[in-house]
């Protein structure tokens, strides 16, 4: 049974007549019937849009005072009720689900009249559609917002994360550079490197990471505001387009330009799927990092155990005294989330018609979804395990000792068939390479210690 009763409920009215409305709430009628017609998810707008929503009508009723669309004291009632979004007010107004409209009418509206009901008082009404939403339409303003929100979460939450794991791993390559270790292609052993050779190759990948992402920013941050409905600029004053945009870039400090074609800018979203190809090659560079830390520390004592990965917790509710390595599994957890995100955003990119792709809310969850997951994941495996990482120099010594593929270095020597036949004849017979490069008689002790030596073995020459 309902505890509410119609003392909890106000009347609204919209163009398709009377809606029950919470009587706390500051939305008004058109979102009230997107509450009702889409109780899906339960997940609606991430913050950051709903800030980039308040953003854009903040920046339009600037400009539409400045060109003479709206009184000024109309203006200067929106923007300060955008002022109250932006700092992170009333985000709980915003609840229509994700899974809505596909050109995030109900959202834009939902901001409107939120805003319309904080702008007004008793000597100023402030309507949702002709004030608020004065010389927009939602076909170029939720767009315009889901770029916004992406290009701040990429350049000021993700690429900062990933900056920062990076250094980590710099650090460690730069500490490792001398452990000469045993090298593994296909899992099986190789030729010797070095465990800072290593890290820096990881180090590197997300580094080409950061410069993948970079790369997308110009497209990303083009948006469409000011086509108003389908890219002409329909009931829309001269001028309203590059000021709008001018205002917000200069709001927000981010690199927001108009797009050079609106009706590309609104009848696809390929910049999205761009930018989200590029999460989808971080989220797999970072798959292979986490794989090879947990494999080389692997153990304690019957894995490979070259690296010891902090000890954050308890690893088995059965088993005392087993650790495992935590940060790596919830990275990849993340990363395998990231790639469904991708394939997610794809499919809705590839969704556009005619003059309006209309996949445009799920594009913006899944999209803010992977930068959230990826900025997250990289802060804490660079805080809990990147930075703690541990080298067992002795063990990477004898498991170096143990590889047959130093042989390798006798090959240009006494050729590779007879290099070969030492590595089978040691493998076989239980012997160090010494030991059976000696007993086949291919090679003198004086020439296998000049040659096989695993730090000379890492590098050309």
């Amino acid at each position: 049974m309902s505890d509410t009763t119609d003392s909890d409920f106000r009347i609204e009215h919209d163009t398709m007549g009377e809606v029950r409305v919470p009587r706390s709430a500051l939305y008004r009628a058109q979102t009230q019937r997107a509450v009702e017609n889409f109780p899906i998810s339960g997940s609606g707008l991430e913050p950051g849009q709903i800030v980039a929503l308040a953003q854009i009508k903040r920046a339009a009723a600037l400009v539409n005072a400045e060109l003479g669309i709206l009184d000024a004291a109309l203006a200067h009632a929106i923007v300060g009720a955008a002022d109250q979004i932006i700092a992170g007010q009333h985000h709980d107004q915003f609840p229509v689900d994700t899974y809505q409209t596909g050109s995030g009418t109900s959202s834009n509206m939902n901001m409107n009249e939120v805003l319309a009901t904080l702008a007004s008082t008793d000597d100023l009404a402030v309507h949702p559609n002709d004030h608020v939403n004065a010389s927009q339409s939602s076909n170029d303003v939720f767009p315009t917002s889901v770029h916004l929100a992406v290009t701040d979460a990429l350049l000021r939450d993700l690429i900062p994360a990933l900056e920062h794991l990076a250094e980590a791993l710099e650090e460690k390559a730069e500490l490792w550079k001398t452990a000469v270790k045993a090298g593994r292609t296909h899992l099986m052993d190789a030729t010797p490197v070095t465990l800072g050779q290593e890290f820096a190759g990881y180090a590197r990948q997300v580094r080409l990471g950061v410069a993948r992402v970079r790369s997308t920013i110009e497209r990303v941050a083009e948006v469409p505001l000011g086509g108003t409905a389908t890219g002409t600029g329909i009931n829309t004053p001269l001028g309203f387009s590059q000021k709008v945009i001018a205002e917000l870039a200069s709001s927000t400090g981010l690199p927001i330009t108009e797009a050079l074609d609106h009706f590309e800018a609104q009848g696809a979203r390929d910049g999205l799927v761009e930018a989200s190809g590029a999460l989808r090659v971080i989220a797999v560079s970072l798959t292979k990092i986490c794989n090879d830390i947990r494999w080389m520390g692997s153990g304690p004592n019957t894995g490979l155990a070259e690296l010891h990965i902090p000890d954050l917790q308890p690893g088995s509710s059965i088993r005392p005294g087993k650790v495992n390595p935590t940060q790596s599994e919830s990275m990849t957890m993340v990363c395998v989330q990231v790639m469904g995100n991708n394939a997610a955003v794809a499919l809705a990119g590839s969704m556009g018609n005619f003059e309006l792709n209309v996949f445009k809310p799920v594009m913006a969850h899944n999209f803010m979804h992977s930068c959230a997951l990826l900025a997250g994941t990289c802060r804490g495996f660079d805080e809990f395990c990147a930075r703690g990482l541990g080298v067992d120099r002795a063990r990477i010594g004898w498991l170096m000792g143990q590889s047959l593929m130093l042989v390798t270095a006798l090959a240009p020597v006494i050729g590779y068939d007879k290099a070969s036949k030492i590595a089978l004849h040691a493998h076989h017979k239980g012997l160090t390479l010494r030991e059976a490069a000696l007993e086949l008689g291919h090679v003198d002790p004086a020439t296998f210690d000049r040659v096989v030596r695993p730090e000379s073995m890492v590098k050309p020459g």
